[in-house]
């Protein structure tokens, strides 16, 4: 391996870019995700509008973004695998901001459902790129920790989208609010076509060899060129999904898959739910808040420190651990405890669940080859969208059926168990990081 002062300077200043693009971009995927929260009491309050709008229809509206989400995310996975990280990245940047910017043009609520599942569909393109383009330019032992930073932007985006509209909602309304997540299609983008090179890895798993050593002498990223038994087992690689159906990874793809949707169904069914629940059980509206804000920040912060544990004893261990630590919070949660302790319990519960989907989604960047990577991120973000789905209508379930609060966070305790077992039935990785150990690859350039 040749390693000099320049080409590992080069190496760093491509993972920072490739960090900052992705992060940058899932902030704003968060800030679409969460923004029509902050509008809906506006729009049912004034039917000039969109239009005379009731709650199940506002529901409805809420819903069309999750189910673009995991239509886009499905489709990036089919297609992403071939046409490269790189492609799928600014597509899906151009995508999200330009159904932002029609979603604030939308004259009634026809328009608008279809143009907040179209911009879902640029979402889930990026949710389901950033996680495989950060794990083959991020260095082997960091990758968890760069994908958390990268996908702690969704939450971020969420805050994001909560002050702008206390600050600016008055001064510029609703449309005004979706104007702002359109402006990645200004400064994002020329930024990404400049920025963000080719991942040498996936040109590698596409057979386009000298390119790859190009890129990689360009940006000083490590290269592993298989040899041998192994450049014979890439080249009959399956690609992109149909890799994921193969008895190599068809058990592991179905695991995954239900951590994700158990992951997303408690992150979006506590985000949605908690301030109801603490309310009935005696709390103020403003003390429901606090706990909101807890759980959210706990799980950016919690997930970053957990994730630098996940590259040093492996995302399963830790994956598992926080899923079961959350549970037993939540547990804890029903019983009568003085307010520190119980926010303690809460920033507990959102590191096991908010921060945990961010480190499911590093565990499944590294699980798969190159090859199959995009379409294995796709599919956990596309099928666990589901979870997301499912996790409000359980929790409405709940409560619209009169029981206690304390039994719905058992109920949700018991939901982080199943993700605890199902994480520890995956299997180990066959990943070429893994191979790496069991047969000598040739490397070309530095970054460790």
């Amino acid at each position: 391996m040749n390693t000099s002062p320049m080409t590992s300077s080069n190496a760093a200043g491509a993972v920072r870019w490739v960090v900052v693009i992705a992060a940058i971009a899932l902030i704003f995927d968060g800030y679409d995700l969460v923004v029509f929260g902050t509008i809906v009491s506006t729009l049912l309050a004034d039917p000039t509008q969109l239009g005379q709008l009731d709650e199940t229809t506002a529901g409805l509206l809420g819903s069309y973004a999750l189910l673009g989400v995991m239509v886009g995310a499905l489709s990036t996975g089919a297609i992403g695998d071939y046409i490269g990280r790189r492609k799928a990245m600014l597509t899906g940047i151009v995508w999200f901001s330009v159904g932002m910017g029609l979603t604030a043009l939308a004259a009634d609520t026809l328009w608008f459902g279809i143009l907040r599942f179209a911009t879902g569909m640029g979402v889930g393109a990026i949710v389901a790129t950033a996680g495989a383009v950060v794990a083959e330019f991020a260095p082997k032992n960091r990758r968890n920790y760069y994908n958390a930073i990268v996908y702690s932007g969704v939450p971020a985006g969420g805050v994001l989208a909560s002050l702008l509209a206390m600050v600016l909602s008055d001064a510029i309304g609703w449309r005004g609010l979706f104007l702002i997540g359109s402006l990645p299609l200004v400064f994002l983008l020329p930024m990404a076509w400049f920025k963000l090179p080719e991942s040498p890895q996936w040109l590698v798993s596409r057979g386009r060899v000298a390119e790859a050593q190009e890129t990689s002498a360009r940006t000083g990223v490590v290269l592993e060129i298989p040899s041998g038994a192994e450049a014979t087992d890439l080249k009959a690689e399956r690609v992109g999904f149909a890799a994921l159906a193969t008895k190599r990874y068809a058990l592991p793809t179905a695991l995954l898959g239900m951590m994700s949707f158990t992951g997303l169904l408690l992150t979006y069914g506590l985000n949605t739910w908690m301030p109801e629940i603490m309310q009935q059980a005696g709390y103020g509206k403003s003390h429901s808040l606090l706990f909101l804000l807890v759980l959210n920040l706990a799980a950016v912060f919690g997930g970053l420190l957990a994730s630098m544990a996940a590259d040093r004893v492996g995302p399963k261990q830790v994956v598992a651990v926080t899923f079961f630590l959350a549970a037993l919070a939540m547990a804890l949660m029903t019983l009568k405890l003085p307010l520190g302790l119980l926010l303690s319990l809460v920033a507990v519960a959102g590191v096991g669940t908010i921060g945990t989907q961010v480190l499911i989604y590093g565990f499944v960047s590294n699980y798969y080859h190159s090859a199959a990577r995009g379409a294995g991120v796709a599919w956990c973000a596309g099928f666990g969208r589901l979870g997301g789905i499912f996790g409000p209508l359980l929790g409405g379930m709940l409560l619209s059926a009169g029981i206690s609060p304390g039994t719905a966070f058992y109920v949700f305790a018991a939901v982080a168990i199943v993700g605890t077992l199902v994480t520890t039935f995956v299997p180990m990785a066959r990943s070429a990081a893994h191979r790496s150990a069991q047969e000598p690859l040739a490397t070309v350039g530095a970054g460790k």
